[in-house]
């Protein structure tokens, strides 16, 4: 085997943590449209999209590496959305979780001198950062412009405007 046990175990997780991110972005997208937040249904979709094309990265090093993946069953999302600002709360939260078990991954590469799987995932910290900032931004916006009716508004623009930098 080209890599360890112990990295396999680790991305096999990460998988299953891609494949619940995609599936949570989806579910915000639906709660985002049911709501009456387009432009936020639009990005989360999108969002949801990215997260599925992450696991697949990863499928697709192990399958390069002539290694079977393990797909997990995706969770149900744990908690009811109760306004825009706490689903991006969430969403960040979730990223820095994330960046928190690419991290762990890496620091295992590193420690067994793993140089293919820590270039490979070099892509995935990147993105990470760029998925932080996003969310810190748009918080921000909650912050800049306010939380009524009108400034929630505005952010559902500004995240329509998102989505399709994104798409």
């Amino acid at each position: 085997m080209k890599i360890s046990k112990k990295i396999l175990e680790l991305l096999h997780e990460q998988i299953g943590i891609e494949a619940n991110a995609s599936n949570y972005y989806l579910y915000v997208s639906s709660w985002c449209k049911v709501s009456g937040y387009d432009g936020a249904a639009a990005f989360f979709k999108n969002h949801s999209t990215e997260e599925r094309e992450h696991m697949m990265k990863i499928i697709q090093y192990l399958n390069d590496l002539k290694i079977d993946t393990i797909i997990p069953q995706i969770q149900k999302p744990a908690q009811k959305m109760k306004s825009l600002e706490q689903a991006c709360k969430t969403s960040l939260e979730n990223e820095r979780k994330v960046s928190k078990a690419i991290d762990r991954i890496i620091n295992t590469a590193q420690n067994e001198n793993d140089h293919r799987t820590n270039f490979f995932l070099e892509w995935f910290v990147h993105e990470q950062i760029e998925e932080e900032d996003l969310f810190e931004s748009i918080l921000q916006k909650f912050e800049v412009i306010g939380r009524d009716k009108l400034a929630i508004h505005e952010i559902d623009k500004i995240l329509e405007k998102l989505s399709h930098k994104s798409s």
